[in-house]
């Protein structure tokens, strides 16, 4: 079968145009989404763990890029991109997005390595306490309404009740500080806590920069640090956001700033 010119130069122009519309995904008002753009949206989503890759992932993100343009092309025409604070706010995420590239570049570059992560595990486990304590405290601001309290609880009154007339937040949980290392507070309130025997109360008030306490021991413990394997990818964290930390700080001394 022999096609007429017009039917050839048809033919032609299909088979031209074939794999450009293969590569686009839809057309909003002439406007193409590039199929690669929802295959990096799924791509994002997959490695996210929020879902895996499927037609219907990709039927839902595709519906979801044609709604944005949408709306993009309709903010284009009211001329919503040339506020000033839209393109303060452009300008902001811009920023933050190759700056966040860049310092995971940084990080790939330099990742924390086991040793240092060994070395970080060691140094916290010699500084841990021996022990860490379970308290319960009372807060006011009158060290005359701190004695009243104690000598309603030599009366026999339930600390955990008083304990609601607290002035923080632990008011609403009968005082209870849950259980701390005591360099974990002023050493005016880890001083009379850590001398305290189990189940006793503070026979005056412990003043602080935060007013008056009532402290009650509840318990002691010896610390228990768990083994390195267990947080070993808190330790890695922690230091790598101490590496970024310090390559910020490393810029900002080289930088010229008037």
């Amino acid at each position: 079968m022999i096609l007429k010119p017009t039917r050839l130069l048809l033919a032609m122009t299909a088979l031209i145009a074939a794999p450009v519309f293969a590569q686009n995904a839809a057309t909003v008002n002439g406007k193409p989404i590039p199929a690669a753009k929802v295959d990096q949206a799924v791509k994002q989503i997959v490695a996210q763990g929020r879902a895996t890759d499927s037609p219907q992932l990709r039927d839902m993100v595709k519906k979801e890029l044609i709604g944005r343009e949408v709306l993009i092309q309709e903010a284009d025409k009211q001329g919503v991109g040339g506020r000033a604070d839209v393109k303060a706010a452009v300008d902001n995420a811009r920023q933050s997005i190759i700056i966040n590239a860049m310092l995971a570049d940084y990080v790939k570059k330099n990742p924390v390595k086991d040793a240092e992560i060994k070395a970080e595990y060691d140094k916290a486990k010699a500084q841990a306490p021996e022990k860490e304590y379970h308290a319960r405290h009372i807060l006011v601001e009158k060290e005359e309404d701190a004695k009243a309290i104690i000598t309603k609880l030599k009366g026999g009154a339930k600390f955990e009740e008083l304990a609601k007339q607290s002035k923080d937040g632990t008011a609403q949980n009968g005082g209870d500080l849950g259980w701390a290392d005591p360099r974990g507070f002023v050493p005016e309130f880890s001083k009379a806590m850590t001398s305290l025997q189990k189940g006793a109360i503070t026979d005056t008030p412990v003043k602080t920069q935060f007013g008056f306490h009532i402290i009650k021991l509840e318990d002691v413990r010896p610390v228990q640090v768990p083994p390195l394997d267990q947080v070993k990818q808190q330790v890695a964290e922690s230091l790598q956001q101490k590496k970024l930390a310090e390559f910020r700080e490393s810029l900002l001394k080289k930088a010229k700033v008037q």
